[in-house]
């Protein structure tokens, strides 16, 4: 039964980042059609990891603009 909560979890976080991230107004993400694969959540709800993927732009590029928005998606995300 944990399990499946669990998966539950993950997939919400994952669609909910997915609806977040469209949001963003960073050019370095907003053009780089990044999409979000798969959320891994800890078992304690603490710590969340976000897979995601892009299909423009330079990975270095993209990997700054979500680590410079990364205040504001998780900000988002709490709420």
């Amino acid at each position: 039964m944990a399990k499946y909560r669990r998966v539950r979890i993950n997939d919400e976080v994952r669609d909910e980042m997915a609806v977040i991230l469209r949001t963003v107004k960073d050019p370095r993400i907003r053009d780089a059609f990044v999409s979000i694969t798969s959320a891994g959540v800890s078992l304690d709800l603490k710590y969340a990891r976000i897979y995601y993927s892009h299909l423009q732009g330079d990975p270095r590029e993209v990997a700054n603009g979500l680590k410079s928005s990364a205040g504001y998606l998780r900000t988002m995300l709490a709420k």
